[in-house]
């Protein structure tokens, strides 16, 4: 997984894909939970953490680019 200070140095579109990937992992996570033994249970909410991250993240870049076209 991914630090916070290493989430803030990628880019809008590192930020997408390593949403998406993070996402899918996640899925596939949750699948092998349902059907067998999970190795590291707290890898489910490793992800999740994660994801939740990304999506801050995102959300703040998106606030910050309304406030500056705001002022403009």
């Amino acid at each position: 997984m991914t630090k916070a200070s290493e989430l803030h140095e990628m880019s809008d579109e590192q930020l997408a894909l390593s949403l998406k990937e993070t996402k899918e992992n996640l899925f596939r996570l949750q699948i092998q939970a349902q059907t067998e033994r999970l190795d590291a249970p707290s890898e489910l909410r490793r992800n999740r953490r994660s994801i939740a991250r990304i999506k801050t993240l995102q959300r703040q870049r998106e606030l910050d680019q309304n406030k500056a076209a705001s002022t403009k």
